[in-house]
């Protein structure tokens, strides 16, 4: 998986988010549609995400939960859709998000 750290926003908040891949996905996985369609069970966005400043990364929830804790992620930071539910009624947009390794 791929691994960042630093100091971000969130900048959106979405339920049932569709997902187009990025073209760094894309390039190990080119079989992929161009966008899967949020509450598809091939989404691994999960149940919503919080989109993080600087366009690449969110936080979100997944449609595999025995993959938390592997290191699967292109920069993502995966939850259980149950803890990504709870964290998106907490925050709100704007809120400081730090990255440590």
């Amino acid at each position: 998986g791929k691994a960042w750290s630093g100091t971000a926003r969130i900048d959106g908040k979405y339920r049932n988010p569709a997902w187009a891949p990025p073209p760094a996905v894309r390039r190990d996985k080119p079989n992929l549609p161009d966008v899967i369609p949020g509450g598809s069970p091939r989404n691994p966005m999960g149940v919503a995400a919080l989109t993080l400043t600087g366009g690449e990364y969110a936080i979100h929830g997944t449609n595999v939960p025995s993959s938390i804790g592997g290191f699967v992620s292109y920069g993502c930071i995966r939850m259980y859709n149950e803890d990504i539910s709870d964290l998106y009624n907490r925050v709100r947009v704007g809120t400081r998000v730090v990255v440590t390794r």
